[in-house]
């Protein structure tokens, strides 16, 4: 069993040393987690369900045409290593705009990856702001 290094709690204001493979002494571990679920849980809240955005069966049936016709990943393609792609994205965020929902020119086939990695520059996701090009 590896032996990890001594190292400080990250709860805010513990600063406890501990020896273990998370970022939490034990007493912070469990709180610690049922605040990130807290957190999750609000933000499910307030983003609605998938029904309430937009993403029903006629949006399935869709996305599976689109995908059919559209194959491979534009960034991979672009990296010159062409996956298939997975995810219909939304070029411009429509934000409930049903128009730019369903506005096909604003559609591009993208792999998870590359979908996660331009979401979370939009959203400010890993401490990013918006550098996705």
């Amino acid at each position: 069993m590896p032996v990890f290094p001594l190292k400080h709690c990250a709860y805010p204001g513990c600063g406890a040393l501990f020896r273990n493979s998370g970022s939490y002494c034990e007493q912070h571990k469990q709180i610690a987690q049922d605040e990130r679920s807290d957190r999750r849980r609000q933000l499910d809240q307030e983003r609605g369900s998938a029904a309430s955005r937009g993403y029903s069966s006629a949006w399935r049936k869709a996305r599976e045409s689109f995908l059919a016709r559209h194959s491979f990943c534009v960034r991979c393609e672009a990296e010159g290593f062409p996956r298939l792609a997975t995810v219909v994205d939304h070029i411009i965020p429509h934000k409930g705009d049903k128009r730019l929902f369903w506005d096909r020119n604003n559609w591009q086939p993208l792999c998870k990856r590359h979908h996660d990695l331009k979401t979370a520059a939009e959203d400010g996701g890993f401490g990013n702001t918006n550098r996705y090009s």
